[in-house]
């Protein structure tokens, strides 16, 4: 979700020519992958999982994929799906591919005789609008010959995320290739030497909030064990649309479509755009914490659906699998709004009601103006928002869009009975982490426990990176990131008001509850004014 991320990964992918070659046979046909000799583990890219639809009926689930009888030459091919270049950075790589046809994962292999080993599978970030499969890369995972790994593309932007509750457009298209995804897993990954029996699913930003609803549809049952959701929640405002079709019909304002009252012309629009087009705006700036397209509540319409409920509501009644969780967020989160601070200064000040989360409903403009007062002069007090403020402005959006989510997440699944989440804040920073501008401070910016877990985005000491994947990779092989044995401290999963929590610094230290002043500030806002999301349901019968 942020532009280091996307810029470093453009150039993670490794060249397949290598003379040493692995043949696997997988039910769609034989596949061929090769060596890393710099990293001694095999590599199958780009590997067809499902079939996006195409034409009139590119919004729908995703479809079988393809089958062949020759090899299959499991190469990089950069493929990428259409998706928005807000940031300028996506097509520096010459060596992209975005197409229309991009549902592809790929398969990192240690070189090991052993069978049965466990799997993680990552599902990539990006504001469900930007990102690809290998914009990071688990090589260094799976080096240690313990696991293998997953990465791979889902639909993006509206091409993903557009709904209206339509059976031509009906929604969640880019979840529905996620459990894709999973299923063809479940079926195949035996076949690389991967134990389908054993598959954690991880992801960061828009991945992590992904993860944390695929655990609460029923489309994915019994398709994984464990989670770990990287800096980000199912109940964010950014992870589900409060209100689809009104979102819909704004996306269709920003393309200059004039017709978005009529249900019917905006589903022909959107079937018919081209997606250069259709992924020409920029919903990354948006002051109320969500990028407009997102996953969402679904309309019922005889077809599989991935959520149908709110998700608050599935997680307060407990109807969902409680699984192993490593759960947890950075402490400077709201870095990610950093480069806006000299924009948005004033113009929080001038209405800082214009920046309160989506997900909050007031029953007049008076009570939104006196609620904005009240968290205004939580963080900044009778400060204006400022230079000398910063640090204040920065707590504000990693409450806002990551930590209170995550925490009050946490807070509905422990009340349902879940003992097994592993709580943690990140807050690792070195003499090459960038100062935080106007202050001398330094923190962890967004993901930035995913940089030093995983290749290609940002450099991480050696030291440091190699005692965090050890952490992930406990979790992943035994469902305990700090098994009996281990040299680690203790780390008891977390009970009531988010204690214990693991600190990831320098250090790793046990402490007691995480945030729970500001937990429990947000805690009483959303009590009184949470927006439960509406479903994707435009009154209108287009069947």
């Amino acid at each position: 979700m942020i532009s280091i991320v996307l810029l470093c990964g453009i150039f993670t992918a490794a060249s397949c020519e290598q003379a040493e070659s692995r043949l696997v046979n997988i039910a769609q046909g034989p596949v061929l992958g090769y060596r890393q000799s710099d990293d001694d583990i095999y590599i199958f890219y780009n590997i067809p999982y499902a079939r996006a639809p195409t034409g009139s009926q590119r919004f729908k689930a995703p479809l079988p994929p393809p089958k062949w009888k020759d090899p299959y030459e499991a190469v990089d091919k950069q493929i990428i799906c259409p998706q928005a270049n807000s940031t300028g950075l996506i097509h520096k790589s010459k060596r992209v591919q975005e197409q229309e046809n991009c549902l592809v994962a790929s398969i990192y292999v240690p070189n090991t005789d052993r069978k049965n080993l466990p799997v993680v599978v990552y599902v990539h970030g990006g504001a469900f609008v930007l990102g690809w499969g290998d914009l990071a890369v688990p090589k260094s995972l799976v080096k240690s010959k313990n696991v293998i790994a997953v990465t791979f593309n889902y639909r993006l932007g509206a091409h993903g995320f557009l709904c209206l509750g339509t059976k031509d457009i009906p929604g969640n298209a880019g979840m529905k290739d996620q459990v894709a995804l999973l299923r063809w897993v479940k079926k195949n990954i035996v076949r690389f030497g991967g134990n389908p029996d054993e598959v954690t699913i991880a992801g960061y930003s828009a991945g992590s909030a992904s993860v944390d609803l695929l655990m609460l549809s029923k489309m994915a049952d019994g398709l994984f064990k464990r989670m770990i959701p990287e800096s980000g929640a199912n109940i964010a405002a950014f992870s589900i649309q409060s209100d689809p079709i009104k979102n819909a019909k704004e996306y269709a304002m920003m393309l200059n479509f004039d017709k978005y009252d009529n249900i019917e012309a905006l589903q022909d629009f959107y079937k018919t755009i081209p997606y250069e087009k259709l992924n020409s705006v920029n919903a990354m700036n948006r002051k109320d914490s969500t990028f407009l397209l997102s996953p969402c509540v679904e309309r019922n319409l005889g077809e599989e659906t991935f959520l149908e409920e709110d998700p608050v509501n599935i997680l307060k009644s407990g109807n969902f699998k409680r699984v192993p969780m490593l759960y947890g967020f950075t402490n400077m989160e709201g870095l990610f709004r950093a480069p806006l601070f000299e924009q948005w200064k004033s113009l929080m000040n001038e209405n800082f009601s214009n920046f309160l989360p989506a997900d909050l409903k007031f029953q007049n403009e008076m009570e939104m103006k006196q609620v904005a007062e009240k968290v205004r002069r939580f963080y900044f007090g009778q400060k204006s928002v400022s230079d000398d403020t910063i640090l204040a402005f920065i707590n504000y959006f990693t409450d806002v869009i990551f930590a209170f989510p995550v925490l009050r997440s946490v807070k509905f699944q422990v009340e349902a009975g879940n003992r097994e989440i592993y709580l943690y804040e990140y807050s690792y920073f070195d003499d090459t982490t960038p100062i935080v501008p106007h202050t001398k401070t330094r923190g962890a910016a967004h993901c930035a426990q995913t940089f030093a877990v995983l290749d290609g985005m940002v450099s991480v000491d050696e030291n440091h990176a190699s005692k965090m994947r050890e952490i992930w990779l406990n979790f992943i092989t035994t469902g305990n990131p700090v098994p009996k044995g281990s040299n680690l401290p203790v780390w008891p999963p977390v009970r009531e008001d988010w204690a214990p929590h693991m600190s990831l610094n320098q250090t790793f230290e046990l402490r007691g509850s995480l945030l729970k002043e500001r937990a429990i500030f947000w805690e009483d806002i959303y009590n009184n004014y949470y927006y439960n999301p509406l479903s994707a349901n435009p009154h209108t019968d287009l069947s």
